[in-house]
């Protein structure tokens, strides 16, 4: 059977029921690989917006559990979880499936499935709230801190790879990963921006623990480079210079408008070494 992690949204959508309240929809899809070519296993399910609970969720999981088994998936073992509002419901829901949740926005499927049906879904839909809304309450960012000290390195530099080499990543000597499968249209010649972090001794440990904070995007605010990841969090990688920060800031807009966000980190020992000891593809996707 096929095996791989869940990303799940369990939230309320532009649809006004008859009743006057928004209906509440469970989307949950299978985590891509950058090698997989198999159609992701999806599952939707809509809830009263009186049953929005955790007995509710529960059972519904249960539901995508069995229809994923028909459809040849094995039951996973790990279910993101984009949306922090949630966390809390969600754990409750997977806790009594022995389902383990790690809160994290490197959902990127779900992402690009979500923005799939807010432009072709809902729009088609009975009770469709067209025209403008009230914007939720933006959230307010967690100040970033430094790096977990298992996690700063010798030294880093700023890079760029060609979306060419990115295709053969899956092949590429490496001990932690995190890859995803790239752009169609990504050109071959494109160059993807990222962050190499050195490290002789550590490389290793460092990459294992990176891989624990999951990575989500790379960002330049005020002259600092921040890596945001898991949930909510936010850390500082580095001050920079001006003349850096403005270089970098521009190489990674490049990429949200051009090349689907896409960016990656790679840990190494050394600027000469032709393995990784992790690597992880990125993407800045944006969505209420």
């Amino acid at each position: 059977m096929t095996s791989a992690d869940w990303e799940l949204d369990f939230y309320s959508r532009p649809i006004l029921e008859p009743d006057g309240r928004k209906r509440w929809e469970l989307l949950i899809t299978s985590t891509p690989t950058l090698s997989d070519p198999i159609a992701p296993f999806r599952f939707i399910k809509c809830c009263p917006s009186g049953e929005v609970n955790s007995l509710w969720l529960t059972q519904a999981l249960r539901e995508a559990g069995a229809a994923a088994e028909d459809a040849g998936w094995s039951a996973p073992q790990r279910l993101r979880c984009w949306r922090s509002s949630m966390r809390t419901m969600v754990q409750r829901a997977a806790a009594e499936l022995s389902l383990e949740v790690i809160p994290s926005r490197r959902t990127y499927a779900l992402l690009d499935w979500l923005q799939q049906r807010q432009r072709e879904v809902y729009p088609s839909l009975e009770g469709f709230m067209a025209g403008p809304l009230a914007p939720p309450p933006a959230p307010v960012p967690t100040p970033p801190v430094p790096l977990p000290e298992e996690v700063q390195g010798d030294a880093w530099t700023w890079a760029a790879l060609p979306g060419g080499l990115l295709q053969e990543a899956g092949e590429w000597p490496m001990g932690f990963s995190g890859l995803i499968p790239l752009p169609p249209d990504l050109s071959s010649e494109a160059p993807v921006p990222g962050l190499r972090l050195f490290s002789r001794s550590r490389a290793l440990a460092m990459a294992g623990w990176l891989g624990g904070l999951e990575p989500v995007r790379l960002l330049v605010e005020e002259r600092q480079l921040l890596l945001e990841a898991g949930q909510d969090d936010r850390w500082l990688v580095s001050d920079l210079e001006s003349g850096a920060a403005d270089a970098i800031e521009t190489a990674l807009r490049e990429s949200s408008e051009h090349m689907h966000g896409l960016q990656f980190i790679a840990i190494q020992s050394s600027p000469e070494e032709q393995s990784f000891a992790g690597f992880w593809m990125m993407r800045d996707i944006t969505i209420s």
